[in-house]
């Protein structure tokens, strides 16, 4: 079996790279979450709530605007709701006073009621700690293969054996 794959030192050779590869993704993953002041500066748009602005499955950039100025009516927000795992894309259509502390009430752009049923119990308004950040730019329909993975995961492991059988069977 081992003469069949190579030397150990090629073995080796090949699970550094892979390993290399993993902590590459890694590493930028994370200077984009410091560059952008966002925990999660990439999303998958995972319902139609707000087509037609934005598509099931479209990669939204996200830019965390914290520090520089105050979220306004009629931008696209990502935020999370205590007790909920999956942040939610919506637009912010009500600003109620300034700052850190203002109140902001969102809404899908293809709902026909605001979210406040979407908040935690409790709850009729976000603020802006609750703003993982604010859309920049987005790529139709990339997330995709995002929503397949989730909804399949058996295809994770297919997928992950796939590029473990690349990565071992590759010759250089």
């Amino acid at each position: 079996m081992l003469s069949s794959l190579g030397s150990p030192r090629q073995l080796a050779n090949q699970v550094l790279t892979f390993g290399m590869i993993l902590s590459t993704a890694f590493m930028i993953w994370k200077g984009l979450c410091v560059a952008t002041d966002s925990s999660s500066p990439i999303v998958v748009v995972l319902s139609g709530s707000m087509e037609p602005a934005f598509q099931r499955g479209d990669l939204l950039f996200l830019w965390n605007r914290n520090l520089f100025q105050d979220s306004g009516v009629g931008e696209v927000v990502v935020y999370n709701i205590n007790g909920k795992d999956i942040p939610i894309v919506h637009r912010i259509v009500r600003k109620f006073g300034v700052g850190p502390t203002a109140k902001l009430l969102t809404k899908g752009d293809n709902n026909a009621a605001d979210d406040t049923d979407l908040y935690a119990r409790g709850q009729d308004y976000i603020e802006r700690k609750d703003i993982v950040g604010s859309v920049v730019g987005y790529v139709p329909f990339v997330g995709y293969v995002t929503i397949m993975l989730t909804e399949h995961p058996w295809l994770k492991t297919v997928m992950l054996g796939i590029m473990g059988l690349v990565v071992v069977l590759q010759r250089e």
